[in-house]
């Protein structure tokens, strides 16, 4: 693969399902460790570093930086565990995980996504995104070309919402900006299979330290409640 992995926990061969975490742009798969750490008895856990972040490489083409390229390397890590791997995505992590259902149906068996939200459909709100996404790569910490992979260029997600039927499990929390909540709301609205929980006093990271124990609780009852019971 071309970015830094990690892969612990139980056996892929001998467990139903794989959860795999994708952080957010300017962070690192590191952001998982306090829940990986919470889960890691249960199942196989793996995450990575985006292309640009944490341990994986920064090379100079900005044409390496594209959210398809992304899509890959997910594809890739999920191929090396070998069992059906439920997505788990906070911020950009978490679109792309609802990126990868929404190109790949029913190849993640669920989904799991915090603090994120589905991209514009419109234009004209995706080149403002996309602005102020090359405008605050120094905020980010990345090199200018590693902000590339926060750009959208469609509104493929907008637009197979609908067609999205795996269990889906979307957490906002309280103490974060309003429009996740809003944006959670409207995937809950939107999924055939889609349950939003807003979590008390959660900020935007609150996967990290605060809220680990709860995120982690969460993510094992939707993992036995609906995607092994549905598989």
């Amino acid at each position: 693969m071309r970015v830094h992995t990690v892969i612990r926990g139980a056996d892929p061969l001998s467990s139903p399902v794989a959860l795999l975490f994708l952080h957010g742009v300017g962070s690192s798969s590191a952001t998982w460790s306090a829940v990986m750490d919470r889960l890691a008895d249960r199942y196989p856990v793996a995450t990575f570093d985006l292309l640009g972040h944490g341990n994986s490489p920064t090379p100079d083409d900005p044409e390496l930086f594209t959210r398809d390229a992304a899509l890959g390397d997910i594809d890739d890590l999920m191929t090396e565990l070998g069992t059906p791997t439920v997505l788990v995505g906070h911020s950009l992590g978490g679109y792309l995980a609802l990126a990868h259902a929404a190109t790949r149906l029913g190849v993640a068996p669920g989904l799991v996504v915090l603090n994120t939200g589905p991209g514009f459909r419109d234009e004209a709100k995706r080149e403002a995104w996309n602005e102020r996404s090359r405008r605050n790569a120094h905020r980010f910490g990345v090199a200018p070309q590693a902000a590339e992979i926060n750009l959208q260029h469609d509104g493929v997600v907008m637009e197979r919402l609908s067609e999205i039927h795996v269990p889906t499990l979307v957490l906002a929390g309280t103490a974060d900006r309003p429009e996740y909540a809003g944006a959670g709301e409207y995937l809950a609205r939107k999924m055939p299979d889609c349950r939003f929980v807003a979590v008390e006093d959660g900020a935007h990271d609150m996967h990290q330290s605060t809220h680990a124990d709860e995120i982690a609780e969460l993510i094992d009852r939707f993992v036995t409640d609906r995607v092994l019971r549905t598989g």
